[in-house]
């Protein structure tokens, strides 16, 4: 969710529970402005909250030029005081993997161990056990990535790539309409590219390279992973994740006005597709 909007945005989200005190709000507002001016970025988003057992995580996303690929991701533990996550490499979401299981414990320097044994047959076997250790804070940058990949939405057209491939804010989106806004065809990931966007010009015939350029939410699996309501008098669009519990982004028709946000204990629905 934009800062600049963040004091309604929340609102519209409230109805999922999702909601922060009066002091979070007040503090974030005023914190999320000196991050945006001391980090120099474009825009500051509060991401969200992922929820620990001795204290909360509050996330916020840094946005540069390319609001795809200009991306920095900051934690709180107070919502005044903001620290760098680490970048997420192949060998950290390896080592969390192993190592890190259930809730999360709110303490950034805690560590995690794990012993995996040895792997393996005759000359590859691996002697004696493994111990893998990760810290907490690896493990937050993460989840974090983990669910901007499954579940980040914008609406399609909200976003426009330049001839020089850098991706901006269209600033002649309006808004979808309402029949639009009812189809989950109408909703891209706002990661980079893994499938591509078919959608459009085999269904309707439409297709702009400039805006068609994320995979849509229809094309994830399992199917039925999102569920599509209206709300607020039918004039708010609510999507919510059933993978990610927690994630929930609004859209209201006709207007610019979208966002997204997680609150929730950072663990993944893996019985997702048994409760289909």
């Amino acid at each position: 969710m934009d800062s600049n909007s963040l004091c309604y945005s929340l609102d519209f989200v409230a109805s999922s529970g999702r909601v922060l005190t009066g002091e979070q709000r007040a503090a974030l507002q005023t914190s999320l402005l000196i991050l945006k001016k001391n980090y120099k970025f474009h825009r500051v988003m509060l991401w969200g909250k992922i929820l620990g057992i001795k204290q909360d995580y509050f996330i916020a996303q840094g946005r540069g030029e390319d609001e795809l690929k200009d991306q920095k991701y900051l934690y709180s533990l107070n919502c005044m005081d903001w620290l760098l996550l680490p970048t997420v490499t192949e060998s950290m979401i390896e080592e969390v993997s192993k190592a890190a299981k259930g809730l999360f414990i709110g303490d950034p320097s805690f560590v995690y161990e794990q012993k995996i044994q040895s792997q393996g047959e005759g000359e590859e076997a691996v002697d004696g056990n493994e111990l893998v250790r990760v810290s907490e804070e690896k493990r937050l940058a993460v989840t974090v990535h983990h669910i901007d990949e499954d579940v980040s939405v914008v609406p399609r057209g909200a976003f426009i790539r330049s001839p020089l491939g850098l991706v901006h804010i269209n600033r002649s989106f309006d808004g979808l309409s309402e029949s639009e806004a009812r189809k989950l065809d109408s909703f891209l990931h706002f990661r980079a590219v893994k499938k591509g966007n078919k959608k459009s010009i085999e269904e309707t015939g439409e297709w702009s390279p400039a805006i068609d350029f994320l995979d849509v939410l229809s094309d994830d699996t399992p199917k039925g992973s999102w569920s599509l309501q209206f709300e607020c008098a039918s004039r708010v669009c609510v999507l919510r994740s059933l993978l990610w519990l927690g994630l929930t982004f609004y859209h209201v028709p006709m207007t610019p006005q979208h966002g997204y946000i997680y609150i929730g204990n950072g663990l993944k629905n893996l019985d997702l597709p048994f409760m289909l």
